[in-house]
């Protein structure tokens, strides 16, 4: 894939149906384990409880998707997936794919979004600290892999659902 032109504007959008192919193949290249599954993206996408983001260039490269998870009752959201395809790594695309998971959260009410991430994904880990998340906690072997995470959450303002941002 060729990375984004340094004039693209990333935009983000939800996925659809159409998008299925490109979420699988992004999933299997980005991670060597806990993968989502074609079935769960299906089910993802159709769902309330969920949210799957595409990131695009030129409404055309599929560069990245981010995965939101809500349940009812709960004003904490869990950003589940965030991938970016390797080729635009590094140009934006993780960072707005991550506001808008932001914007999402806080426009459906929530007070908060939580993630994990690898102890060892110090790029995810900047762009998360850059963009206000603070680590909340400590997880010993949490991948199936047996590698350790950190919890990390951000607090969320009406605010942070305007479209504006």
């Amino acid at each position: 894939m060729q990375p984004p032109p340094a004039s693209a504007t990333v935009r983000v959008r939800r996925a659809d149906n159409s998008d299925l192919d490109d979420l699988v193949a992004l999933e299997q290249r980005s991670f060597d384990s806990d993968h989502l599954s074609r079935a769960q993206y299906r089910r993802h996408l159709d769902s309330t409880s969920a949210r799957v983001l595409v990131a695009s260039a030129n409404h055309r490269h599929f560069l990245g998707t981010a995965v939101l998870f809500f349940r009812k009752g709960s004003a904490i959201a869990r950003l589940y997936s965030l991938a970016t395809q390797p080729a635009a790594r590094g140009k934006g695309v993780g960072s707005a794919l991550l506001q808008a998971a932001i914007r999402t959260a806080a426009g459906r009410g929530c007070r908060a979004l939580r993630l994990e991430v690898r102890t060892d994904n110090a790029s995810a880990i900047r762009l998360y600290e850059q963009l206000e998340f603070r680590r909340i906690g400590q997880l010993p072997q949490y991948y199936q892999d047996g590698s350790d995470g950190w919890r990390y959450e951000r607090t969320l303002t009406p605010a942070d659902g305007d479209s504006q941002r």
